[in-house]
């Protein structure tokens, strides 16, 4: 492969995107910007990374962030583990690194929810240090490049290609280097049918040569997704909406949502589990059907709405009010069609 650093570069430099944190590129703004995009498209995570640095602008401040609150600030943004390893890496910071993230790529992979890449971007970006960030718009980059239909997925081909990615780094500018293999991934070398004709790596791209690049990467066939009932109580009283914590480990831990349960549950059934909990509800309306999707599970929800005395609750139930709900209570996208939040 004939070297890509110097024609990548300069495209780069011409094309690349104006966009918040490369303006004041410091280890704290990466790594925000580099956790919200793992699973959050550019455009679409902007005011949310604008929102989480005014809110809390260093790593001290995310560290003392009450846990509900960080979560309101993340509300939208899916996959709330990563705010909750954040705060983790964020307390460790301060106490082991002056609130500073320290310069040191395997000090930056030993915190919490940074894995090989978040580190390699950190490192490389805000300290200048020749360490690889191979996420999945490098991956496909170099499995084009040098026309490989190893399955990109196996730890096999992402040690070749990482190999690759850092035989091809300039040792004197690896920040800007990574920062550009990501753009091309993200502008030419896009899923399914790539921009070649735009592409500043064509005239040495194998897979372009060999008309493959279209069919490159190789990837494993997804698998099927459990699909899980959830019926919900979408109860109201002069007090407020009736929420109901979620567990503090698993799929959503620790946020709010209306009382639910996995399974599927007819009217009676409905009142006579809210009746367990104290809360005698009059429901009256059916929630039209709904549908959220997770890595792994889908939710097919359904339910019923309804009316409730205000009344004491157990642990981990609120009544909570409009704007409660608008500035307390992070409330999931998974809920999005029944609570306006």
């Amino acid at each position: 492969m004939r070297p890509i650093a110097a024609p990548l570069l300069q495209w780069f430099q011409a094309n690349k995107r104006l966009l918040p944190f490369r303006q004041e590129p410091s280890a704290y703004h990466i790594w925000v910007s580099e956790i919200m995009l793992q699973q959050t498209r550019v455009a679409a995570a902007i005011p949310y990374y604008n929102r989480f640095i005014a809110a809390l602008p260093t790593p001290a401040d995310l560290a003392v962030c009450e846990p509900d609150a960080l979560r309101k600030l993340w509300q939208g943004l899916g996959y709330y583990n990563r705010v909750n390893n954040m705060q983790k890496a964020a307390r460790i910071v301060c106490e082991q690194y002056g609130g500073d993230l320290p310069a040191d790529y395997d000090a930056l992979r030993s915190l919490p929810g940074i894995g090989d890449y978040t580190a390699g971007a950190i490192a490389s970006i805000a300290f200048g240090i020749p360490a690889p960030a191979v996420d999945g718009n490098v991956l496909r980059v170099f499995a084009r490049l040098y026309n490989d239909d190893a399955d990109v997925m196996t730890p096999a081909t992402k040690r070749l290609f990482t190999r690759r990615v850092l035989d091809q780094m300039p040792k004197a500018t690896p920040g800007p280097y990574n920062e550009a293999l990501m753009e091309l991934g993200a502008l030419v070398c896009i899923p399914g049918t790539p921009h070649c004709e735009a592409c500043p790596l064509a005239d040495r791209c194998l897979g372009c040569a060999a008309g493959r690049a279209g069919e490159l990467p190789v990837k494993p066939a997804p698998k099927a997704k459990t699909t899980v009932p959830v019926t919900v109580a979408l109860v109201e009283s002069d007090a407020g909406l009736l929420l109901q914590r979620r567990p503090a480990k698993g799929l959503l831990a620790g946020l709010w949502q209306p009382a639910a349960w996995e399974k599927a549950l007819t009217k009676d059934e409905l009142t006579a589990a809210l009746a367990k909990l104290g809360v005698q509800a009059t429901l009256t309306e059916p929630l039209p059907p709904a549908k959220h999707v997770f890595t792994h599970r889908v939710w097919q929800l359904s339910g019923w709405r309804g009316r409730a005395e205000a009344c004491a609750l157990p642990d981990g139930f609120v009544w909570a009010a409009p704007e409660q709900l608008a500035e307390v209570y992070p409330v999931p996208n998974a809920f999005g069609a029944y609570v306006k939040r």
